[in-house]
């Protein structure tokens, strides 16, 4: 068995696997260090398995609308385990895709726990096996791609036990039915399991610290969200701080405090998604002085730290924390190792997505954000009560929201939320990496019946076209 590289990546996640994927089509020779599934935890227990589960609540929502379309659809239930099931398989299933994909590109799989020593041109991977003995292996590169996992604020009580308070995992494959739940957090990852939940029924009550939920969204989306989650069921709490959470005999029990009144809530089981902090613990990190911020570790555009021979990338590097931004990193990083000109990664333009009920999806500058930076801007907005495709699906709330520097016509940022808007949001994210301009996209002949006709509709208000209201 090799124990030289020209790469070693540490995480097989969809940074890490793509990253070495990438490495081996130009020419290097690779190896991956897992200590658990291929394809780490989006593939396994985060963006995948979560988008199965609420594949499942979608059509179980859309049956109780059949008489709206026609149809019939008596006593419809659900099996809450079966569900379950399908998300595991197909978790499952692109696991086993990862592995082929690795041995496709002739890339070395090793199984176990990863730590760094100092070497002599890159740092030393050491690898704890499962047979708990100790390999060596050298590289000229090493990449770390190990991934976050949820944060706890034990003071709080905001910290999983498995029973009756969940994190994400417990959250995908429960061990039993909720009555009721508290929500912890009101990013993503809580927003998506609480429309989840709420589709099947459960009474689902989302604490949010900040002033608004998905507070990371343009503001008149997040309003337009709070308006829809709380139809869909969902009780909505902002400016709620979380003192204790506990579990109780029959279920959970929370102090929280708003408006500088103390509150009671209960529920027969509580969610925390409260953010994610990077796993940068028992790497040997410390002995080789890499630089970390805020439990990250601090790299440069291309994904080096300021270690020679080791790079990062991923959600270990910090926000925004998503599989595509890991990928695209972990692309950047190898096409520069290997004395290619990539370009820099540019935040702005990683498109964001919240797979709730209505979807939530944007990319780059929000209009506060916009106003901030000093910019004069021009605002479009379209609803989809206005769009045909949108009112025939019988799904026409939504709002698409565009906003243009006004002296040069640059896309600075684009906000949608309703049906299929993360699928949408990839025709903004291209026009921003062309740096295509608003006549250029009022321009573009978008067909008919079709969702992204409110995309085209949305540039043309902003600049007083607008057609369809």
């Amino acid at each position: 068995m090799s124990t030289s590289f020209d790469l070693i990546v540490i995480g097989s996640g969809p940074g890490g696997y793509v990253a070495a994927i990438r490495a081996s089509q130009l020419g290097m020779k690779v190896a991956i260090v897992e200590r658990d599934k291929l394809g780490g935890i989006c593939l396994n227990w985060g963006c995948i398995p979560t988008k199965a589960l609420l594949r499942s609540a979608e059509v179980y929502r859309n049956f109780q609308h059949a008489k709206d379309f026609g149809l019939s659809a008596e006593g419809v239930s659900f099996n809450s385990a079966a569900a379950v099931d399908r998300s595991r398989k197909v978790a499952g299933r692109l696991s086993t895709g990862v592995g082929f994909l690795m041995k496709k590109h002739k890339i070395m799989v090793i199984e176990g726990e990863a730590r760094l020593e100092k070497g002599s041109v890159a740092p030393r991977v050491i690898v704890k096996g499962k047979d708990a003995k100790d390999t060596s292996y050298e590289a000229k590169h090493v990449m770390l791609a190990t991934g976050a996992r949820a944060r706890e604020i034990p003071n709080a009580g905001l910290k999983g036990d498995g029973k009756r308070i969940w994190t994400y995992r417990e959250a995908m494959t429960p061990p039993e039915w909720p009555e009721s739940l508290l929500v912890f957090g009101s990013g993503a990852i809580g927003i998506e399991f609480a429309s989840f939940y709420a589709a099947f029924g459960v009474k689902v009550t989302v604490v949010e610290l900040l002033d608004r939920v998905l507070p990371v969204e343009d503001e008149e989306i997040s309003a337009f969200a709070k308006k829809r989650f709380e139809k869909e069921g969902m009780k909505i709490m902002t400016s709620t701080e979380a003192k204790a959470l506990k579990a109780t005999a029959n279920g959970v029990e929370a102090q929280v405090v708003a408006g500088g009144k103390s509150e009671t809530l209960t529920a027969s089981h509580a969610i925390v998604a409260v953010g994610i902090v990077g796993n940068t613990e028992n790497l040997g990190l410390e002995a080789l002085g890499v630089k970390t911020e805020r439990g990250h570790i601090v790299i440069d555009g291309y994904g080096r730290t300021n270690v020679p021979g080791l790079y990062a990338i991923g959600d270990v590097t910090g926000a925004p924390w998503l599989a595509h931004k890991a990928s695209h990193e972990g692309i950047i990083c190898v096409e520069a190792i290997a004395g290619q000109k990539p370009h820099p990664m540019i935040k702005e333009r990683i498109p964001g997505c919240t797979y709730s009920h209505p979807q939530v999806a944007s990319v780059g500058l929000t209009e506060a954000k916009a106003k901030a930076s000093g910019r004069e801007v021009r605002v479009g907005r379209f609803p989809f009560v206005g769009n045909g495709k949108a009112i025939a699906l019988g799904e026409d709330q939504g709002l698409v929201k565009v906003v243009f520097d006004a002296k040069t016509g640059e896309l600075l940022g684009a906000h949608m939320i309703g049906v299929e808007v993360t699928e949408l949001i990839q025709g903004y994210a291209i026009a921003m990496q062309a740096e295509v301009t608003e006549h250029e996209l009022m321009e573009t002949v978008f067909p008919h019946p079709t969702l992204s006709e409110t995309m085209h509709e949305a540039v043309l208000d902003a600049y007083g076209r607008v057609l369809h209201v």
